[in-house]
């Protein structure tokens, strides 16, 4: 599976993550190496960096600016899905690495 240049953005989110359907990730990748900027909704600018495997699967690490103008980092890891219409869907299992270092789920989708 290859992620470059596909946009995707959150339709789901916990209630502690920052993500919103505002949210845009614009997703590169070479090789087996992803990185993304997004912003929209309660980021101000994000960017991530991940490792995808031969299933599509992404382990990331994430830092962002929110509109409190706090700097915010995080882990996550993402599986793919391809729904009926050939879009990809990421269903996300996160945990902040700063702040309250809490836990969350969320599920993006190609636009």
């Amino acid at each position: 599976m290859n992620y470059n240049n596909k946009k995707f953005k959150p339709v789901l989110n916990s209630k502690n993550g920052e993500t919103t359907a505002e949210t845009i990730f614009e997703y590169k990748q070479i090789g087996n190496i992803i990185t993304s900027e997004y912003y929209g909704g309660k980021i101000i600018n994000g960017h991530l960096i991940g490792l995808v495997d031969k299933d599509g699967n992404i382990e990331m690490r994430y830092h962002q600016v929110n509109n409190k103008n706090e700097l915010m980092t995080g882990i996550c890891f993402s599986k793919p899905e391809i729904t009926a219409s050939g879009k990809i869907r990421l269903y996300e299992d996160w945990k902040w690495t700063s702040g309250d270092k809490s836990s969350g789920k969320s599920i993006l989708e190609e636009i």
